[in-house]
């Protein structure tokens, strides 16, 4: 779902201070009767510490560990991290790496180890309430996490509340039959769907903004429905070419979720108009993230001239970098225009889904095209006339893509995508982004989160070198493609025929891989 090639960001720059100050090992031991705890001293100064860890598989540099954690309280003098829900035994070995943030900079240490014994059994205590996953949640909500094999329950949570479960529990029931994520869309679950609210087109220049309206994302008979609609409708006719688009917002619940390309606040001019479309984009980066498992999603995509919905994966820490270094998956993409043809002829229409993975270095390096792939429906049929079920099965060796249980596409980098995308011979030199990790499938080694949206238009997804019939109204190197859209509302509208132009979905399900998933819950 995001390119950047139409878009020329201002990146970070991250000062490093030399010998300023030397992070300091943490204390660690085992817990009674399961579990390892973490202690970091406290000093004057010190706002954060950060824990990542594996255990008994080594974690090079500032890789994403199997467990991952923020701590930002003290107790009894010391940031304490402790893990219920991982058995570590006399002779594990614990590979690690400490963040802490130290009068504003950070600064760490890596590649260390510590080998567990049972001379260094601390005794469990509740840890600091404050303790949690590795998130950005609002400083207002303190989140209860479900429990995956990476979530430290808190105590007092039954073993048959969590995956893995014990011996002893009903392995038929969820979530000990693997199932972790459940969503039938019985009711409208916002503790688990965040909405997104910004108006800059995740770097496509899109013509929608997203905000959250129940006119645009709602759930009625089991189904969760995702609407475009016109921003004249609520913001009245002239607003387009005058008005001021405002979404800072004033309380947790409405705030600005994304700044860049004028995300929060945009003024609109008789060129430059205003997002002429109101749209909604769910994500779960607050409730529900996952590494390796199987998920399962059955949808019916919007059918309407310009319509753009998606189902897709972002990395929770961009572990590695920023986009596309750290990885995106797009289980699902489509176009809703009834009628659009490739240079071969073959239609690329609503009748036509695509899977992507992007992944690379840095932008404009990304070695997508090697992990794509399209499905055509028999003609007659179209992805918005019935709902399909889509699925990525993941694990940490391969990742497949299937449609209505067909295989679509097969990702299985033999040496790793480094390797696969040969980088370097577009750029002799380079650095690679993912060398000091081992495993195979770096960098989609990490958890995902979940985002359900349909967008509109753009300067990307739309290629001009497609054939559109009715024509398409706007050129993608034009500086007035959204005024262009607009101006063609006669023809494309009358497309957008109800619900019908919704992205309908009717369940999301994740289950686990065996031994190799870790997942984070927030209880609902």
């Amino acid at each position: 779902m995001v390119d950047l090639r139409h878009v020329f960001a201002l990146l970070p720059v991250i000062l490093i201070s030399i010998n300023a100050y030397d992070v300091k090992n943490p204390e660690i031991s085992l817990l009674t009767p399961r579990g390892v705890r973490f202690a970091y001293p406290d000093e004057s100064g010190t706002t954060l510490v950060a824990f990542h860890y594996n255990i008994n598989t080594p974690l090079s540099g500032v890789g994403a560990g199997q467990y991952n954690y923020d701590v930002t309280t003290t107790t009894d003098g010391y940031f304490v991290h402790e893990n219920r829900d991982v058995d570590v035994e006399n002779g594990d070995v614990v590979y690690y790496w400490v963040y802490t943030v130290y009068t504003g900079l950070g600064y760490q240490l890596t590649d260390q180890s510590w080998t567990a014994s049972e001379t260094t059994e601390a005794p469990a205590t509740n840890p600091p309430a404050t303790e949690s996953p590795v998130t950005n949640a609002p400083a207002t909500e303190s989140p209860n996490p479900g429990t995956g094999t990476t979530q430290s329950s808190g105590g007092g949570t039954s073993q048959c509340s969590k995956y893995p479960c014990d011996a002893a529990c009903d392995m038929s029931t969820p979530p000990c039959n693997g199932l972790i994520f459940q969503e039938e869309f019985d009711s409208f679950n916002l503790d688990i769907w965040q909405h997104e609210m910004t108006a800059g087109g995740g770097g496509n220049w899109e013509f929608e903004y997203y905000t959250n309206n129940r006119s645009n994302s709602y759930v009625r008979d089991g189904k969760l429905f995702i609407k475009p609609t016109l921003t004249t409708d609520k913001l009245g006719e002239g607003s387009l070419s005058s008005g001021t688009l405002d979404l800072w917002g004033s309380s947790p619940a409405n705030l600005c979720t994304g700044n860049a390309w004028y995300g929060c606040s945009r003024t609109g001019s008789n060129d430059n108009l205003l997002n002429p479309i109101q749209s909604a984009r769910l994500r779960t980066v607050e409730s529900f993230s996952f590494k390796y498992g199987r998920l399962e999603v059955e949808a019916k995509l919007p059918t309407g001239d310009w319509l753009w919905p998606a189902i897709w994966l972002l990395p929770k820490h961009n572990g590695y970098g920023e986009w596309p270094a750290s990885g995106e998956i797009d289980l699902v993409e489509s176009r809703g225009n009834a009628d659009i043809k490739d240079a071969d002829g073959l239609s690329a229409g609503v009748d036509q889904m695509g899977s992507t993975m992007h992944w690379g270095p840095f932008w404009p390096l990304n070695g997508y095209p090697k992990t794509h792939a399209t499905k055509n429906l028999p003609e007659g049929q179209t992805f918005g006339s019935g709902f399909h079920k889509y699925t990525l099965d993941w694990t940490q060796d391969s990742m497949q893509f299937y449609v209505d249980d067909e295989l679509l596409l097969n990702v299985d980098p033999a040496t790793g995508f480094w390797d696969l995308g040969e980088f370097e011979n577009d750029a002799p030199g380079i650095d690679n982004p993912w060398a000091y990790n081992p495993n195979k499938l770096t960098p989609f080694d990490q958890e995902f989160y979940l985002i359900l949206n349909v967008a509109v238009g753009g300067v990307n997804y739309f290629g001009d070198g497609l054939t559109y019939t009715p024509a398409k109204p706007w050129s993608n190197d034009s500086p007035t493609a959204s005024k262009d859209f607009w101006s063609d509302f006669n023809t494309w509208y009358p497309t957008w025929n109800g619900e019908e132009a919704a992205m309908q979905v009717n369940y999301v399900r994740v289950y686990a891989e065996p031994g190799q998933t870790t997942y984070h819950l927030r209880d609902r």
